[in-house]
């Protein structure tokens, strides 16, 4: 599919003091039949994510409808897994109530940070979530000591499926370091307490040290993923794969469909995409420049015999 770019949607204006700027990883959900819930990451002065959310205009989601004024979803107790930032994680739909699955950062003396995952239900429309429990619901294991961050569940068959970003070490780049991991795969009964360890899916190519942020749809009897690389020249920038049992993975990179803007506020990078479709339509929502500190923006989805 291509993907027809419609411009930067919305970034915080500064003048709620948890959300100074940034809006990451931006998790679209059909909240009404006519209304996009954008929910995303706000970051306060000192970096730290918070949930919060975007209404948008279902046939026109360049229109902004609402914002959220308070957290749906603040950090968590000081110590906890959360304490340094949320961040999603998906939204789906479970009977009259809405869970939210979500990284957590805590930032610890000898390593960078560490990031694992914590689920919340929302009963009151997706409006404010509550946390099922302080701990995460996916927590370290051998192959992801530092990072287990859970990007998409799906309910099928009776089982939880999710797929996650795993790692367990760091890539020095100018001095500095940033985390190494790759794509991994598990699954659950009751989508509270997921097995380990899980399957490797996808690992990195090339120059890549780290693919995360799997967003997993089902297509045509299978599974198409979503994804962000990053690689050692300081690039970010989606990926594309398929699958038949949402396991093994063929990389389809070719097939993507999106590119860098030759300026503005998505030329120097482009992460984080997420998938809604309404009606005939398809909408790809994503980050641009600086992992999302100037908002999220979207695009249509175009088939190739069509015309914008």
């Amino acid at each position: 599919m291509k993907w027809i770019k419609r411009g930067l949607i919305f970034g915080p204006d500064g003048s709620m003091s948890w959300a100074r700027h940034s809006a990451l990883t931006p998790t679209p959900i059909l909240i009404e039949p006519d209304v996009i819930r954008v929910y995303v990451g706000f970051r306060d002065e000192g970096g730290a994510s918070r949930i919060g959310f975007v209404d948008l205009a279902a046939d026109h989601p360049s229109t902004v409808l609402g914002v959220s004024s308070r957290p749906v979803l603040d950090i968590g107790m000081p110590g906890t897994f959360d304490d340094n930032g949320v961040i999603l994680g998906d939204v789906i739909r479970d009977g009259d109530r809405l869970r939210m699955y979500y990284v957590g950062f805590q930032c610890v003396q000898r390593a960078k940070f560490l990031a694992f995952s914590g689920l919340a239900f929302s009963r009151d429309g997706g409006n404010s979530f509550e946390r099922s429990s302080p701990a995460p619901v996916m927590d370290r294991d051998p192959d992801a000591l530092f990072i287990r961050a859970v990007h998409t569940v799906l309910f099928e068959g009776g089982r939880w499926k999710a797929w996650y970003a795993g790692g367990s070490g760091w890539q020095l780049l100018n001095g500095q370091p940033y985390p190494k991991y790759a794509i991994w795969y598990t699954e659950s009964q009751d989508g509270v307490s997921f097995r380990s360890p899980g399957t490797l899916c996808l690992d990195v190519s090339g120059s890549e040290y780290r693919i995360g942020r799997p967003r997993v749809y089902k297509k045509d009897g299978g599974y198409q993923m979503y994804f962000t690389r990053g690689d050692t020249q300081g690039g970010y920038f989606p990926g594309y794969a398929e699958s038949i049992d949402g396991i093994k993975w063929v990389r389809r990179d070719d097939l993507l469909g999106i590119d860098l803007s030759a300026s503005g506020w998505d030329s120097r990078t482009l992460c984080y995409p997420s998938l809604l479709r309404w009606n005939d339509r398809t909408y790809l929502f994503y980050n641009g420049n600086d992992m999302g500190r100037d908002g999220f923006g979207y695009a249509v989805g175009v088939e190739p015999s069509e015309t914008c």
